[in-house]
């Protein structure tokens, strides 16, 4: 309890009072609120544990109903967070209402101090003793490699995966950098029929072009200078299983080209040989790069992107997760302090609070580097707020790209300029002037409809 952050919100100024003069040095933090409309605001600035909410608002009927829309409300927001009701006496059975739609507990006004401190214990305790029990459950343990997070984001992914795990339709999994696009490419892979075949794993974004077709198709003995035996190409090698390509927005349209055509006959040459081998594959691929830059044909082929995108699943940034962030972090605490042998049992409210405050725009990776180094380096049994660092290295990058937004306009106008001139040269005739640029004819006519020319 002596942690625990709480908000009371009732219109009774006098009952406020009375309650964070007693609250006050029993919790971390009470905070009072006469109107239920800023009650949402408070919850999304603090991460509170409790809320004592009263039932009725500026209304002499008993109704509860402002109470009960209210209950709901933090319940839809905010499902980890315990009310418990505060009632006139005789609304009891409003009271009982309410605990059937998520409320922990009620209370009646005017109360006994110390029967509104047990109660607050009671389900703070109660609370605990259920975190503790579940938390493997909740988490569902990272040896099994199954995704955390209760967030309606990942409810909504959960259930896309549900339906297309199953499946062999090619999947695309979008996202930024650190969200955990090779765990739902494993995830996909142990729910999927080929569970129990091959799962084989490629960043094809750092093959170079000579390593890219031995790497990926194999390639026979004496094929090229060091080709002392035949290899089998991760195709092959996959075979029958499921294939990952990650971080394939950044292979070259010659990659492009001869990827395509392994797709679209489902067989594969290894270099050196005329002899192609059939493969059968569930193809999955990433890329951090997002659709509508994939759809720029002077970089990426649409035809290619057909192949790859029977599906495709869009991984939320950390910063849209909500309560995941807590239940990461806790993930985390337990991986680091079990490795680094110290007992840490969890994190201040301060804590809580700075990583809630922040935006990670290293995502998931990023909070996984800050609780490590915060384990490390913490000296009590909990985590404190001033525990925390966040990486330097996104805060420069960010930092970055902020002034070279900028550049990028002056680089939007210098293309504009460029493609008229090109236009006005060639007298009207795209297909010269695309010539001229590097570009396709398709590709010329989406930025001239771009730049308005």
């Amino acid at each position: 309890m002596k942690k625990a952050s709480i908000l009371v919100v009732d219109d009774d100024q006098d009952l406020l009072t009375a309650a964070r003069i007693l609250l006050k040095p029993k919790v971390s933090h009470v905070q009072v609120e006469p109107n239920p409309e800023n009650l949402i605001g408070h919850l999304e600035k603090m991460p509170y544990d409790l809320v004592l909410l009263d039932m009725n608002f500026k209304s002499t009927i008993n109704t509860g109903n402002e109470g009960l829309y209210w209950l709901s409300r933090i319940k839809e927001k905010f499902p980890q967070i315990h009310v418990i009701m505060i009632t006139a006496y005789g609304a009891v059975d409003l009271a009982v209402k309410s605990l059937k739609q998520g409320a922990a507990d009620f209370v009646v006004k005017p109360w006994e101090n110390e029967q509104l401190l047990a109660t607050i214990e009671s389900v703070l305790a109660e609370s605990k003793n259920r975190e503790k029990k579940n938390k493997n459950s909740l988490l569902r343990s990272s040896n099994t490699l199954d995704l955390i997070g209760n967030s309606p984001v990942m409810d909504e992914l959960q259930y896309k995966l549900e339906k297309i795990a199953p499946t062999d339709a090619n999947i695309l999994i979008l996202g930024e950098n650190g969200t955990g696009k090779d765990l739902i490419a494993q995830a996909i892979q142990r729910r999927s029929l080929r569970s129990d075949q091959v799962y084989v794993k490629v960043d094809v974004g750092a093959l170079t072009e000579t390593l890219f077709e031995s790497e990926l198709f194999g390639y026979k003995k004496g094929a090229f200078t060091d080709a002392r035996e035949d290899r089998q190409g991760r195709f092959e090698a996959a075979n029958g299983g499921t294939l990952f390509l990650d971080e394939i927005g950044n292979i070259s349209l010659q990659q492009q080209a001869k990827l395509l055509t392994v797709l679209q006959n489902r067989q594969v040459t290894p270099l050196g040989s005329y002899q192609p081998i059939p493969v059968d594959i569930r193809l999955i691929s990433a890329t951090n790069v997002s659709l509508k830059h994939l759809a720029d044909e002077s970089r990426f082929r649409k035809d290619l992107i057909y192949r790859i995108n029977t599906v495709e699943i869009q991984v939320p940034p950390l910063r849209e997760r909500g309560e995941d962030i807590r239940l990461l972090a806790i993930h985390f605490l337990d991986i680091y302090a079990k490795k680094y042998n110290k007992r840490i049992e969890g994190f201040e409210p301060d804590a809580i609070k700075k990583l809630f405050a922040y935006h990670f725009p290293g995502n998931v990776r990023e909070l996984q580097y800050s609780i490590e180094r915060a384990v490390i380096m913490a000296d009590q049994v909990s985590i404190a707020g001033n525990d925390l660092f966040f990486s330097p290295i996104e805060q420069q990058a960010e930092q970055v790209v902020v002034e070279s937004v900028s550049s990028s306009q002056n680089l939007e106008e210098l293309e504009r300029k460029a493609i008229k001139s090109a236009i006005e040269r060639y007298n009207g005739n795209i297909s010269k002037a695309a010539k001229e640029l590097g570009l396709t004819r398709a590709a010329l006519y989406r930025r001239l409809e771009k730049y308005d020319i």
